[in-house]
């Protein structure tokens, strides 16, 4: 998946500036896809010179002028494209992992401290997720949301990442508390 076709996806609900894009990112889509704000406008000014979205200028009495940025039906075409070309297979590129795998190397004392701040940071995930989740719900519970929702496509998205990281909290506790037991097992031989 190219950058263009996350921030397409990003731009179909509403009309966005870069900022407003780049918070977007930071709520919804950081959980597939990540992007720096540069990278963002740059790929704004891209996808507007192609014709994919239309930009339009808001003039601001007491801030800077900004620019609002909406899908055009050319970038519509190009996501229902993108849609129905092959999807790549996604693979794991973890710092974490390299240390896990060369556990029997390493200090496991440090190492069991980074997996205890992994799981934190995934904790905190969790718990944005779930306040995502449930402000796109509102009042609705899971199911009922599901089935009449507006738009279900983030919400799912989201789901995918609140799954991911339980998955990735639940791994790295595992994983330290492994790691603790071969050590007290190796420290009393």
């Amino acid at each position: 998946m190219a950058l263009r076709h996350a921030v397409l996806a990003a731009l179909l609900e509403e009309e966005l500036s870069g900022y407003q894009l780049a918070k977007a990112f930071d709520l919804g889509v950081a959980n597939f896809w990540h992007a720096l704000p540069q990278q963002l406008y740059a790929e704004l000014a891209r996808l507007e010179a192609d014709g994919l979205v239309s930009g339009r200028e808001v003039v601001q009495d007491t801030r800077p002028n900004k620019r609002l940025f909406t899908v055009t039906d050319a970038g519509l075409a190009e996501l229902e494209r993108f849609a129905t070309s092959a999807d790549k297979p996604s693979f794991i590129r973890d710092d974490l992992l390299v240390k896990v795998q060369a556990a029997d190397h390493l200090d496991a004392g440090e190492l069991i401290a980074r997996l205890e701040e992994r799981a934190e940071v995934a904790d905190a995930k969790i718990e944005l997720f779930g306040g995502l989740l449930r402000r796109m719900r509102g009042d609705r519970s899971e199911e009922e949301f599901l089935r009449d929702g507006d738009r279900i496509g983030p919400y799912l998205t989201c789901r995918r990442g609140l799954a991911f990281e339980e998955g990735n909290r639940d791994w790295c506790r595992w994983s330290a508390a492994i790691l603790r037991e071969r050590r007290a097992a190796h420290a009393e031989r």
